[in-house]
């Protein structure tokens, strides 16, 4: 019965090159089938692959001695080292990518008709004004929605972190457009105690809620 030889020599890994494997963590599956280690492949597999991120990680540089020919610890490293590079870079373009979208996507929202509607309503309003004070402005991070389709019809769903000298709240607006021009159909303030309910067009209600008379 013939022996079954090592893909390399020796076949255990050498020690100064079973270290942390950057490419298997941030390429995972791909890196995997670059490196004959199918087991990457887990990382299809929900709950698992938030286990498996990690597993490759500390075994990969293992699996990749084990699964591939190398010609010696040289081109070991080199390939490796190649692997890593390309998935720092990867993380690197992601996180600048959901940087960008966390930047972006506020600032649009502020530029909209449908919240500079929102903000003027609520600034002009003396409940709101003895709640929060009178110097009432937005915080950065307006959350939500705002469409527009091409017959100038639209919808605008927001929530707007709001603070002035007395305090901050949270706003929240409903405004639907209709013929090219926004209109309310709910804002509500929450400003510590009860809802300041501004605008209420479908008669939503609120228990409790401070309505305008």
């Amino acid at each position: 019965m013939m022996a079954v030889q090592p893909l390399n020599q020796p076949a255990e890994i050498p020690p100064e090159l079973d270290r942390w494997n950057w490419g298997a963590f941030f390429l995972n599956w791909i890196w995997g089938i670059g490196n004959s280690t199918f087991i990457a492949l887990l990382m299809f597999v929900p709950l698992v692959n938030i286990v498996m991120l990690f597993v490759l990680g500390a075994k990969g540089s293992r699996w990749a001695w084990q699964n591939v020919s190398w010609r010696d610890a040289e081109h070991f490293r080199r390939v490796q080292r190649n692997w890593t590079i390309a998935g720092l870079s990867l993380f690197v373009v992601s996180l600048v990518s959901i940087a960008a979208v966390a930047l972006v996507v506020p600032r649009m929202m502020k530029n909209s008709d449908a919240y500079r509607l929102t903000m003027e309503t609520v600034r002009a309003d003396d409940r709101v004004k003895a709640a929060l004070g009178e110097d009432i402005d937005a915080g950065y991070w307006v959350l939500g929605s705002v469409q527009v389709v091409g017959d100038g019809s639209g919808d605008a769903q927001l929530s707007v972190p709001v603070h002035g000298s007395h305090g901050w709240g949270w706003v929240m607006s409903h405004a639907v457009r209709s013929a090219g021009k926004w209109n309310l159909r709910l804002l509500v303030v929450m400003a510590g105690g009860a809802p300041i309910v501004l605008v209420d067009e479908d008669h939503i209600g609120s228990p409790g809620a401070a309505t305008k008379i």
